[in-house]
């Protein structure tokens, strides 16, 4: 759209996500556009893009909704200068504790990552040999 503002297709399409799951975050309070057209279609800025973004790559890491909302709202509030500087202590603590926990996710991840590329390179070793072996015959 002309004036900086998103249509919910734009945006789903943008973050990689299907306008069901872009539904189902504003549904669970995750994400609200910005506005509504003359037309009643979901506005979204990129500012609402972002946050987008930021749940999408919140997701791998098997958070819930709750813990999503409260990640989003520590980020907000660390970046608000209305926050005072005891919030943003207790702030910080708690986002550390997602750091952690990402971190160990995210090990996890790669140990499952590891295992999948071990499995696709012995499926090619047994198939290259059964194709060795049909042309040996």
């Amino acid at each position: 759209m002309t004036d900086g503002t998103m249509r919910i297709g734009e945006v789903a399409q943008r973050a990689g996500l299907s306008l069901r799951t872009v539904r189902y975050f504003e549904h669970v309070g995750l994400v609200r556009p910005s506005g509504r057209s003359p037309g009643g279609f979901r506005l979204f800025t990129e500012a609402d893009l972002a946050r987008l973004l930021l749940i999408r790559d919140m997701k791998p890491l098997g958070l819930s909704v709750d813990e999503m909302s409260e990640l989003l709202n520590l980020l907000e509030r660390l970046d608000s200068p209305e926050t005072s500087h005891a919030e943003k202590i207790v702030a910080i603590e708690r986002l550390d504790a997602y750091r952690m926990a990402a971190e160990v996710r995210c090990e996890a991840l790669l140990a499952q990552v590891r295992r999948a590329e071990s499995l696709a390179q012995s499926l090619r070793q047994r198939l290259a040999q059964q194709k060795s072996a049909q042309r040996s015959r």
